[in-house]
């Protein structure tokens, strides 16, 4: 089984080593910085920050190679509760499978939490309803990584809260089915996750705070979504939302209000307007119930349909790059060498293979 599991692992690898060095994506920069600059930001986790700088040498190898680790220890163990443990073949086929016909082993390779959001979910599946199948040890190990999985990104950690409080339901009617114990070591890692989160915040800022953002990213989707234009429309002016004197100025797309230098940069940036976002957040979803849920289930829709690899696989990454040549100067030659840098990646060919795969998956 060792050897089955270190070739899956290497066929995990597969991308990143045929790129010279692990993949980079806008965010990667953030979460990197996170130590180094003593400051939190917006939804980028001061966790998965140490994860990086920990495994930063050689080259973040370290970091994408425990990544392709834990996937193939959390497929072996989904294997073996569906009765197909203690066969290396199966294990080496399923990983060989899923890295030819889906995008697995491009997210495995990318310095990003995106991997750990199905791990986290695969992870709180065996704990809550396939833990006779484990050792006391996988129990103990799996309650880490899924904490570690919901501490990486706040949208991890709701999704994973959803899918505990829809067990506790389930529980309320058939506790055969979704048993008492596997809802106690689901609640024990969602609740050493924030414990993670607070913990490394305060390491980093001098400060107990949770991961700052969620606000922020819903507001750029009720900005979007033509929300925004209306409740400024319908409440200004008011004392408190600066935004009122600017309503001219707010484009209609996020990425432009939030990195476009204009508006959101003179009335600084986050920290100068969270408040105000939140405030609009928060009144809005009262004032228009029906309009936020319309809108959710069209962004669901697009996002479920939004499944192409390589998103964010650019050579243009300027952040992560001044980032990496300010922190990690060590990693640049490897780094500037490796294909992605160069403009060599074209996903185009993989995508006529991995696009429909993902849509027939999800019906």
């Amino acid at each position: 089984m060792a050897g089955a599991a270190a070739a899956a692992t290497l066929l995990l690898l597969a991308p990143a080593l045929w790129n010279g060095f692990p993949l980079l994506e806008y965010d990667t920069g953030g979460y990197l910085a996170r130590w180094y600059e003593g400051t939190l930001a917006v939804s980028r986790s001061t966790v998965y920050g140490f994860f990086l700088d920990a495994l930063a040498r050689p080259d973040f190898w370290p970091a994408v190679t425990l990544q392709a680790a834990l996937t193939v220890w959390v497929v072996a163990l989904v294997l073996r509760a569906h009765g197909f443990g203690h066969r290396p073949g199966m294990l080496l086929v399923t990983v060989a499978l899923l890295a030819v016909a889906t995008s697995l082993p491009w997210i495995v390779g990318i310095l990003l939490t995106d991997i750990f959001a199905g791990l986290g979910v695969l992870g709180l599946y065996l704990l809550v309803l396939r833990a006779e199948i484990l050792t006391g040890v996988e129990r103990l190990a799996l309650v880490v990584l899924v904490a570690f999985s919901a501490a990486a990104h706040s949208a991890t950690f709701a999704v994973l809260l959803a899918l505990f409080l829809l067990a506790c339901l389930a529980a309320w009617f058939d506790r055969v089915l979704v048993p008492p114990a596997g809802l106690a070591r689901a609640l024990a890692a969602l609740v050493l996750a924030p414990l993670m989160v607070i913990t490394a915040d305060y390491a980093v800022a001098g400060r107990w705070a949770w991961t700052p953002g969620g606000f922020a990213l819903s507001f750029g989707r009720m900005l979007q979504d033509g929300i925004v234009a209306r409740f400024l429309a319908e409440h200004c002016p008011d004392p408190r939302l600066r935004l009122c004197a600017h309503r001219a100025e707010l484009p209609t797309n996020a990425d432009a209000f939030f990195w476009g230098g204009g508006i959101f940069d003179r009335l600084g940036r986050f920290e100068g307007l969270d408040g105000e976002m939140r405030t609009i957040v928060i009144e809005s979803i009262d004032d228009y119930p029906l309009w936020q849920l319309e809108a959710a289930a069209r962004a669901v829709a697009r996002q479920l349909t939004a499944v192409r690899t390589g998103e964010g696989v650019l050579d243009s990454l300027w952040h992560t790059y001044g980032i990496m040549e300010r922190f990690t100067p060590s990693v640049l030659p490897a780094m500037h060498a490796a294909r992605q840098q160069q403009g060599a990646l074209d996903f185009r060919v993989i995508n006529l293979i991995h696009v429909p795969v993902a849509l027939g998956s999800i019906r």
